[in-house]
């Protein structure tokens, strides 16, 4: 990708051009341009692998792709319209529309896409590391800000008894109460698994967790041919078996896909805004702009209301804890100008 600055009307002529192509690939029209190239046809982005991409048609076949400049930065599950140039290779000439775009910044502080079209996202848990509220919630809040499901999963059941499952869920338990919910798995015991594929099926899912949750382990057991899979785009980038250093999509055998990310364990708040940070607590949003004074910031504050809603066991004493030590984090980068870590 061109590191230039566009202007608007050269930002303008590129989105009128891939409207055209977009609307060229959804009616089938043949278009062979003065380079050779075939007709534009749509596909999907399964992975990148360094500079190169790999797209798959709409037969299942796997295409090394270049990329035509000023498309800006793509991710693993967009939507593209590409042009086959010949020997299984091809060019990608438009990107789709995105319903969702989960994002981290980068080294320079930009938001690096990570996937693209997601439905939902599953946030693996377990006994060790023990669970962090405030992680959980900084989770929650990147997957409200993209308008997808959320969904917690507690894995490695099977080395937990039962007053410590019974703690453990209680502590979880608000956040079943506002709606996420909340799956009891282990791969090493194969528990849970039929429920958790049931709850992605027809759905482009991704898994996040702490190192040494089990998401590794999850993902192969979910995905019986993973290995198959590895190794059939690694033909087609030449990068050698095993290559899994970048997000990969995967379809799931019941119908739908899992986005693999082996470097995304976390999220960075990045460059969300005060008002996804309320879309992230659905349990406090009903009480902002309730208190007795415009300016509260729900500390010692006479008339806070959303101090009350805790006495009266509508808002998690930690939840309250979360969204205080989020808005401020927010509002110091705010105040410096550079995204919240």
């Amino acid at each position: 990708m061109t590191g230039r600055r566009l202007t608007q009307r050269q930002q303008s002529r590129i989105q009128r051009l891939q409207d055209s192509r977009r609307a060229r690939a959804d009616q089938q029209i043949d278009v062979v341009d003065h380079a050779g190239l075939s007709s534009e046809q749509t596909g999907l982005l399964i992975t990148h692998h360094g500079r190169a991409l790999v797209v798959e048609d709409s037969a299942g076949r796997l295409h090394r792709c270049a990329a035509r400049q000023n498309l800006g930065r793509l991710a693993c599950g967009d939507r593209v319209i590409w042009q086959l140039t010949g020997a299984g290779a091809g060019v990608i000439v438009a990107l789709g529309e995105r319903r969702s775009l989960l994002t981290r910044p980068d080294y320079h502080g930009q938001p690096r896409p990570v996937a693209a079209n997601l439905d939902a996202v599953a946030v693996v848990l377990a006994p060790e590391p023990e669970p962090s509220e405030y992680l959980i919630d900084r989770y929650l809040v990147a997957i409200a800000a993209i308008g997808v499901q959320g969904l917690l999963v507690l894995n490695k059941l099977d080395v937990l008894d039962a007053p410590a499952l019974a703690v453990l869920t209680q502590r979880l338990e608000p956040y079943r109460r506002i709606g996420y919910p909340l799956l009891l798995t282990s791969s090493y015991a194969a528990h849970g698994l039929d429920t958790l594929r049931a709850w992605l099926r027809g759905r482009v899912s991704l898994l996040v967790g702490q190192s040494g949750v089990g998401k590794s382990s999850l993902i192969k057991a979910l995905l019986p041919e993973r290995e198959i899979r590895i190794q059939s785009v690694s033909q087609v980038t030449g990068h050698g078996a095993h290559t899994t250093t970048g997000s990969m999509l995967y379809h799931l055998p019941d119908g739908g896909a899992l986005i693999d990310t082996p470097g995304v364990r976390s999220f960075e708040l990045g460059a969300i805004r005060l008002s996804d940070l309320d879309r992230g607590f659905p349990d406090i949003a009903p009480y902002l702009g309730r208190c007795r004074f415009s300016d509260c910031r729900h500390q010692v504050e006479p008339g806070c209301a959303l101090r009350d809603a805790v006495e009266c066991g509508a808002i998690a004493p930690r939840r309250l804890d979360s969204y205080r030590q989020l808005r401020a984090t927010l509002e110091t980068a705010m105040k410096s100008g550079r995204p919240a870590p």
